[in-house]
């Protein structure tokens, strides 16, 4: 059973800019090279916040977006 089953409307707080970072990422992995450096700031942020998953494949870093 997930979290968001037991508590019903859970929500994670997002800052707006946190949001449009999120917004850019896709349900398709992205290297972590394609956004800027504050963009890249930001995802470390939704990284530790569980809204981003992180994957190192071949030495590159692609970030993806959780599924809500």
């Amino acid at each position: 059973m997930k979290i968001n089953e037991l508590l019903g409307d859970f929500q994670i707080h997002k800052t707006n800019e946190e949001q449009q970072v999120l917004d850019k990422c896709s349900s398709e992995a992205i290297p972590m090279y394609n956004f800027s450096e504050r963009d890249r700031f930001i995802l470390e942020a939704l990284i530790r916040k569980a809204l981003v998953s992180k994957i190192v494949k071949d030495g590159n870093i692609l970030v993806i977006a959780n599924e809500f």
